[in-house]
């Protein structure tokens, strides 16, 4: 069976690799931040976001716990303030939207329109040849119309540009699923 998280790792490794920049859009319970900070090593950099004091708390004990190099900048904020915090380019960045797992706190979700504003800046801050993950959850209302949003948006974006595919089980419609956005290698170029 295909594990999608599985798949993330081979496409963020595809792109990233010692020394780069990431960010974990959504930092839950640190996983994800884990992931990059070890791939990126010492001489690389990893920013996290989210709102939820705990996701910083929990995330902060992981990596001090699994010995992450020390690369990483925790932020309590919303991922769509990430220029705010991230004035560098970045190789990688992956979004879990939905919400806190195991916090029982399942109203407080990421939300369309910081969402939108948080991908459109990672984009635009994402180097070529660089790679984005966004996995949506759409077992709930919100992860349902985040995911509809963010293809429709997808759709417009110049492919001389971006390079946006969905990875989903099709015969389970509510089952999470991830956009892969890969910017072009030539993305800065102007097209003649």
């Amino acid at each position: 069976m295909v594990d999608l998280k599985e798949l993330h790792k081979h496409f963020i490794l595809e792109h990233i690799g010692e020394g780069e920049v990431a960010v974990d859009f959504t930092m839950g319970n640190g996983n994800d931040t884990l992931f990059l900070s070890r791939t990126v090593g010492e001489s690389g950099r990893v920013y996290a976001f989210d709102i939820q004091e705990a996701a910083i708390n929990s995330t902060r004990e992981r990596l001090i716990s699994e010995n992450a190099p020390e690369n990483y900048t925790l932020i309590c904020a919303s991922h769509h303030r990430v220029r705010e915090f991230v004035r560098e380019p970045i190789k990688a960045g992956i979004f879990n939207l939905g919400y806190l797992p195991g916090s029982g706190k399942k109203a407080v979700t990421t939300m369309r329109e910081t969402t939108m504003a948080a991908v459109e800046s990672a984009i635009d801050l994402l180097l070529p040849d660089g790679v984005l993950i966004v996995a949506v959850y759409p077992g709930h209302e919100e992860g349902a119309l985040e995911g509809e949003m963010l293809r429709e948006y997808f759709k417009t974006t110049s492919r001389f540009k971006i390079c946006p595919s969905e990875f989903r089980i099709l015969n389970s419609p509510t089952s999470p699923y991830f956009f892969l956005i890969e910017k072009s290698a030539r993305a800065d170029m102007p097209v003649v």
